[in-house]
């Protein structure tokens, strides 16, 4: 699985403060769960943002992402965000702080059982 292992190390340094993150492998990078619940992931040297669908709106209008697509279908509370614009510490922090923010609106996944 290849993603930019710093721009991982720097989200995990963003999200050091809180006690409810874990990781795992998906989406073909890292994903940073925030009470159980998919957050921001690294995926190359991008990042998938699980922002909501009000601030996709605001976000795709400002330019600096593009819709997540899956199988055809627009997931509406996400978005990637390139590199060049989180290619600096407050660019990141905004995306990071933005996750958090929908965080604990998002809905829990249902196990695979």
């Amino acid at each position: 699985m290849a993603y930019d292992e710093q721009l991982a190390n720097q989200v995990r340094e963003l999200l050091s403060d809180r006690e409810d993150v874990t990781e795992k492998e998906m989406f073909s990078g890292i994903c940073f769960m925030v009470d159980h619940k998919m957050c921001i992931c690294v995926s190359g040297t991008e990042l998938l943002c699980r922002i909501g669908s009000a601030k996709v709106g605001v976000e795709l209008e400002n330019g600096n992402c593009r819709n997540m697509m899956n199988n055809g279908r627009i997931m509406k509370d996400y978005v990637y965000v390139e590199d060049t614009a989180i290619d600096n510490l407050k660019k990141l922090k905004y995306w990071v702080d933005l996750c958090l923010e929908f965080n604990p609106m998002a809905k829990l996944s249902k196990k695979k059982g």
